[in-house]
């Protein structure tokens, strides 16, 4: 018996001993240093969002009025253009016959003409002499003004030859960057078949879709940001076109915003978010939208939260449920107050639980 009690001290002993280690191994495990923020209200109040898209404010698909196949495609995707820079040929073989063809019949037309003019003069004279009749005079004249109308005629032929000739040769009609061609040399060109696709490089504008219940709050000339999805920039703009009527775009309605100064990362085809602010828009209560950085959110599968600051200075994973992202933040709906501080960065892996310390 006494034994058994012996065996039963030392392992007491020895399990207090251990229990003691793990406590101490605890205390001992450093503290992980974070930077802590508060939500981010929004500053403006309250506004609109609406999807939209960066496009050039001059844009243009060249085409043509003539058929014939493609000779020579003197410019590539990318490139730059100056306005009146040639981008396509296209085969003119028949135009220059009928060119041929129209000189021809201006020089046949001039000479018919001063031949006629010359007997118009020679009747004058003997009109007023009284060597020819009337009836002649009249004659002369008549052949006289169908020779002038005949050369005016054939000029004018000449005229229309020669505007053809601009349908065979496509210029830029602006400055810009050629964003597409849709033919190669050989392929015949049609009239009203896209040839080449170019786009201004001077401006850019955003094209957004609000719907009916937000359209009588925008106005133009109003100021808005503008956050580019692909890059997290912030840009600013000015309202400059509402359209009024959504009969042909589904229910939404158009508005178009000229961007002030972009640099070369902004490019057309970008999508972006576009805040319209509302200063008279009625607000129940307090109308805030609670923002977070994406950087600060903890993703697991199809959960999304973020580490907040408990007791003891102890990080606590608390789950969220986001909304609309707007830039490089992220709305936040649910999970997290105004007053709650969560954590932005951490100098070491974080884990439900970890003992942190505050910059």
């Amino acid at each position: 018996m006494k034994k058994i009690i012996a065996i039963l001290s030392i392992s007491a002993v020895f399990l207090t001993s251990c229990g003691g280690d793990k406590k101490e191994q605890i205390k001992a495990e450093p503290a992980i240093t974070v930077k802590v923020s508060g939500i981010s209200e929004n500053a403006n109040g309250a506004f609109i969002t609406a999807s939209g898209k960066i496009e050039a404010e001059n844009s243009a698909n060249l085409s043509t009025r003539m058929m014939g196949y493609v000779t020579k495609i003197h410019v590539k995707v990318g490139q730059k253009v100056g306005v009146g820079q040639l981008l396509v040929s296209i085969n003119n073989s028949d135009l220059q016959a009928k060119k041929a063809q129209v000189d021809a019949s201006i020089l046949q037309a001039t000479a018919g003409y001063n031949n006629a003019k010359k007997d118009y003069d020679r009747f004058v004279n003997l009109f007023k002499q009284q060597s020819a009749s009337q009836k002649e005079l009249d004659d002369m004249t008549a052949r006289y003004e169908m020779a002038k109308a005949g050369l005016e005629g054939a000029k004018q032929m000449r005229n229309e030859v020669t505007a053809q000739f601009s349908y065979s040769n496509i210029t830029a009609p602006f400055s810009g960057t050629v964003t597409n061609t849709f033919v190669k040399e050989g392929d015949m060109a049609n009239p009203g078949m896209p040839l080449v696709s170019v786009e201004g490089a001077s401006r850019l504008q955003v094209t957004a879709m609000v719907s009916e219940n937000d359209i009588a709050s925008i106005k133009k000339g109003m100021t808005v940001k503008v956050l580019v999805k692909s890059s997290n920039a912030t840009l600013t703009g000015k309202v400059s076109e509402v359209s009024l009527s959504a009969t042909n775009t589904g229910g939404q309605y158009l508005v178009k915003i000229n961007l002030d100064k972009t640099d070369n990362t902004v490019l057309s085809g970008m999508f972006v978010n576009v805040q319209f602010p509302v200063e008279n828009k009625v607000q129940t209560a307090k109308s805030e939208v609670l923002l977070v950085p994406e950087s600060a959110l903890v993703k697991q599968g199809q959960l999304t939260g973020v580490y907040t600051i408990g007791e003891g200075n102890i990080a606590i994973l608390r789950w969220l449920r986001t909304g609309k992202n707007f830039g490089n933040q992220v709305e936040v709906l649910s999970g997290l107050s105004a007053s709650e501080q969560y954590i932005v960065s951490a100098e070491g892996k974080l884990y439900n639980g970890a003992l942190v310390s505050i910059q």
